[in-house]
């Protein structure tokens, strides 16, 4: 089952990558379309789906790389029961919030699905097209929480170290 969802943990994060080599591709057909006089309806818009894609695909992945940023300055300070106690009210409060996340997300792509809602903008697309791309983002999101939750009860949660490197402003 890990390796299932190790899985579509990856996918989850490649299909954030293509996203956002996919926005790319749609603002520079823009401006060239600017350039040279050309217009392509609803660029901007796909512009705009795959960038809430691309957060949205990349957030499962970027959580089980330990990559999300963590305030752990009390919580790195204490031991024992009370620091798995923190940790489970944590991660608890992470289950429920993803999971209304994740509901939420599902219920409107299947309501915008089954209204046949479209795009406001010229490009007159079905809004359910994207709004998929949020709910896999969220519901593999709320896996990845509940994964962990089960891991920490078990005791079989390794916490992400935080980096060696010092965190430093460019």
């Amino acid at each position: 089952m890990r390796s299932v969802l190790r899985l579509l943990y990856n996918l989850s994060g490649a299909l954030a990558g293509l996203c956002l080599v996919l926005m790319l591709a749609m603002i520079t057909l823009n401006i060239a379309g600017g350039l040279f006089g050309f217009f392509i309806r609803g660029l901007d818009a796909y512009a705009g789906y795959l960038m809430a894609g691309a957060l949205f695909m990349a957030l499962p992945y970027t959580f089980k790389a330990g990559e999300h940023i963590r305030v752990t300055l009390v919580i790195e300070r204490l031991t024992g029961g009370i620091h798995r106690g923190i940790e489970l009210a944590c991660l608890a409060l992470g289950v429920a919030l993803t999971g209304l996340l994740a509901w939420a997300c599902v219920r409107l792509a299947w309501l915008s699905w089954e209204f046949n809602d479209i795009s406001q903008m010229t490009d007159q697309s079905p809004l359910w097209i994207p709004q998929a791309f949020f709910a896999f983002g969220a519901v593999m999101l709320f896996v990845a929480f509940v994964e962990d939750f089960v891991d920490e009860i078990l005791g079989r949660r390794v916490a992400a170290k935080p980096s060696d490197e010092p965190a430093h402003v460019e």
